[in-house]
């Protein structure tokens, strides 16, 4: 069996077609624009996602199905009839809602807590979809006419390529509008966002029939992080694994019951048609990749190969700190007011130190995520990492030594493809063999933890 695995992402459109037995390759890859029309605000064309979605389906040649991973939060309105986009992809990392979901107040942050886990913040989807309506009058024309559609970008991709209107569980376990507790759509949460209910979705099980396209069956289809998750070969409570992209996103297994309220997210890891509902806790770090990638642009790098290997003592160890919060503070904050800020430079330090600091920054937020993780559920000794940054050495070791944990680097890093292959049915356990490991050297201390946490401190409240 051949599986088209699609991991339609923040920067890019990958297809890798994996085989029974773990053999794989990558086929195509698109990267897509990205909008920023005002501060705060993200945005992709929904019909250049299509196209690349097609375009790299195509390059994978005869296969035997399709899975999709999608970006989870991102989402957008369109029309029913025509299946024409009425608005862009508002991206996950927006935050153009900030001040209108501060303006609801606490109840109603309660109240989300309450039913969906998450807390009132724009990274989710709920508050996205309610300023389309609010604000752009072609969909609120639609909706009065009956025609109009709303959710995350894979319910458009499967409606517009497989004419099936749905998403599945642990997708719609992002959005801010889903009753964890019957699994589906929340009237109270869909009320005080003003997102019609008739508009979503219909909700499936990730390894539920999701149609054809082009005659190939769709097979899976699910948010990437939880494809990955999967990928990983995390199963059971305490199995946790970190995905370094555009953010870092960390999610662990927490069993079959929805996990306690904490500083991380519950979440939905994936519903399966024989085996049910698994939960997970979930944290993310905004800006991992995209800090990097603005790293490069102003010049303190230029290939990623600069990036395995530093001589010295480390940035923080000298005093030199960054705190990465080009897009705020995600868990366990929950601070879109925070910036993003190097501290401790002087006459000596050099763009090598600066991104060394931008690099142990990313590390060091990421550590806070493990530790809340780890006051919720039983957390393994060793995490699997994957990802652009999971590539560098310097990173993965830095990660380690400041978590105290093995940190697990898998051989074959798309583990979001592999997921996906296995919701599908393939076995694919030999191509997570061979991975690398990195063991805690001591190196980071309590003092670097205090004046990394000291430094976060001052990054919050900037945007005020």
């Amino acid at each position: 069996m051949r599986v088209a695995s699609i991991d339609q992402g923040t920067t890019s459109t990958r297809c890798l077609v994996v085989e029974d037995g773990g053999e794989w390759k990558i086929v195509a890859s698109r990267k897509h624009g990205q909008d920023h029309p005002f501060a705060g605000w993200v945005e992709h064309d929904p019909h250049e996602l299509l196209k690349n979605i097609v375009t790299v389906l195509d390059a994978a040649g005869t296969v035997d199905a399709v899975a999709i991973a999608n970006q989870g939060e991102s989402c957008l309105a369109w029309d029913a009839e025509t299946k024409e986009a009425l608005s862009p992809v508002i991206v996950w990392q927006d935050s153009r809602t900030t001040k209108y979901l501060a303006d609801l107040g606490s109840d109603a942050e309660e109240t989300s807590k309450r039913i969906c886990g998450f807390p009132l913040d724009p990274y989710f989807s709920a508050s996205k979809l309610a300023w389309l309506l609010r604000h752009v009058p072609s969909i609120e024309e639609a909706y009065k006419a009956g025609r109009l559609r709303l959710g995350t970008t894979d319910a458009f991709f499967l409606d517009s390529l497989a004419d099936i209107f749905a998403t599945d569980l642990a997708t719609a376990s992002r959005t801010g509008l889903l009753d964890l507790a019957t699994g589906t759509w929340s009237d109270e949460l869909c009320t005080l966002h003003g997102v019609p209910r008739e508009c979503l979705p219909r909700i499936a099980n990730v390894d539920d029939d999701f149609g054809q396209i082009n005659g190939i069956p769709v097979k899976a289809s699910i948010v990437d992080q939880q494809a990955a998750l999967f990928g990983h070969g995390c199963r059971k409570p305490g199995d946790c694994k970190i995905t370094f992209g555009t953010g870092a996103f960390l999610l662990a297994v927490s069993g079959n019951e929805r996990p306690p309220q904490s500083e991380l997210l519950p979440t939905v890891a994936w519903a399966l048609k024989d085996s049910g509902t698994a939960f997970a806790i979930e944290g993310g770090v905004y800006d991992a990749g995209s800090a990097l990638e603005w790293a490069r642009n102003i010049g303190l790098y230029s290939a990623l190969e600069e990036l395995g290997v530093f001589e010295g003592p480390s940035a923080l160890s000298r005093g030199i700190i960054f705190v990465p919060a080009l897009s705020g503070l995600a868990a366990p904050y929950w601070d879109r007011t925070a910036a993003p800020m190097f501290i401790g430079m002087d006459h000596a330090t050099d763009r090598r130190d600066l991104v060394r600091a931008v690099l142990e920054g990313i590390a060091m937020l990421t550590v806070g995520l493990i530790k809340a993780a780890s006051e919720v559920t039983d957390l393994g000794p060793s995490i699997s990492i994957d990802g652009g940054l999971s590539q560098s050495a310097y990173f993965a070791q830095f990660l380690a030594s400041a978590s105290a944990r093995t940190i697990t680097v898998p051989a074959m890093h798309e583990l979001t493809a592999l997921g996906l292959a296995e919701f599908c049915g393939l076995d694919v356990t030999a191509a997570r063999d061979r991975s690398v490991r990195y063991e805690p050297d001591g190196s980071v201390t309590e003092a670097h933890h205090a004046l990394f946490k000291k430094a976060v401190e001052r990054s919050r409240g900037w945007r005020d």
